[in-house]
């Protein structure tokens, strides 16, 4: 019997610092280079909140915890390795966490969003514009 491909998951965090975005330039491929909001595959019985944090954590080094779900990202091409699916939350960060780079990150920085990097990875520009909406929806920005 052949085995079903499945899409993966995957998670991806926001973390606004005095209305920038942080951005990670990625160290690996696909999108060497590029820049791209911290996240990545959520393992076997872990939770979707557990899974963001560690993710966070280990391309930026910051202690973080959810804030808020901000949406689920399903088009099939929007990972090159095959079909993913990305949960996207806002993210805090715990009081004297400061951002490194790691094995994963290059480079990390915050973007005021009329700034964006063109070199963007995956369908992240989407949700990068999508998080801008909201918050200018809720006077955040």
């Amino acid at each position: 019997m052949k085995k079903e491909k499945k899409p993966m998951l995957t998670v991806d965090g926001i973390i606004i610092e005095k209305e920038k975005i942080l951005l990670i330039k990625r160290a690996t491929q696909p999108y060497l280079n590029h820049w791209a909001l911290p996240g990545g595959f959520v393992e076997l019985n872990e939770t979707l909140e557990v899974a963001v944090v560690r993710e966070v954590n280990e391309e930026t080094c910051l202690r973080t915890k959810t804030n808020r779900l901000i949406g689920a990202y399903s088009d099939p091409k929007r990972d090159p390795r095959g079909h993913t699916v990305s949960i996207v939350y806002f993210m805090k960060t715990t009081a004297g966490s400061k951002p490194k780079k790691t094995d994963e990150a290059k480079e990390i920085e915050y973007f005021d969003f009329d700034k964006i990097p063109e070199k963007i990875a995956f369908d992240h520009r989407k949700i990068i514009n999508d998080a801008k909406k909201y918050l200018k929806s809720r006077n955040l920005l």
